[in-house]
């Protein structure tokens, strides 16, 4: 079952990720946190601010990053402070993931990264916490209303 607004030719099950619960498409803030709340992933403080609390681990390790090293992007990156993922584990791990996302409920926030049109990134950020979906409508550009039937995404985030 799908809610929300996306573009029919985008869903999820057409970037290969099938047996979902519930996939929540692009939820605006008041819907994001009604759905955080229900699943107790925080709580309304004084105003309506939404709390989170995310315990002792409050930041990414630098070492949990990784870049599939492919001959077109080797000489690309920066590897001093980036791990590399071979191709195979890649698609190892991507697997495993898929089959971890079987059966479970899904919040996917179609955004922009970056202003200029003629610059910025499509990005989709797909998590299985609606606060996280809610952070991510902080973090980047929101599409305007109309944009979202034609959006299709160029980077793809799992978080899960």
């Amino acid at each position: 079952m799908t809610h929300g607004r996306v573009n029919p030719s985008q869903r999820l099950e057409d970037q290969g990720m099938v047996g979902l619960g519930t996939v929540y498409y692009n939820l605006l803030e008041p819907a994001l946190i009604e759905q955080a709340l229900k699943r107790d992933e925080g709580t309304l403080g004084n105003g309506g601010t939404f709390l989170v609390s995310t315990g002792k681990f409050t930041g990414r390790s630098p070492l949990d990053k990784h870049v599939v090293k492919t001959p077109d992007v080797a000489a690309k990156i920066w590897w001093e402070n980036n791990a590399e993922m071979s191709p195979e584990g890649f698609d190892a791990l991507h697997a495993d993931m898929l089959e971890h996302m079987k059966g479970r409920d899904f919040f996917v926030q179609d955004l922009y990264g970056g202003a200029d049109p003629t610059l910025r990134l499509d990005v989709r950020m797909v998590t299985e916490l609606a606060w996280h979906s809610l952070f991510i409508r902080h973090l980047l550009r929101r599409p305007a209303r109309e944009e979202l039937a034609g959006f299709v995404p160029e980077f793809t985030i799992i978080n899960c």
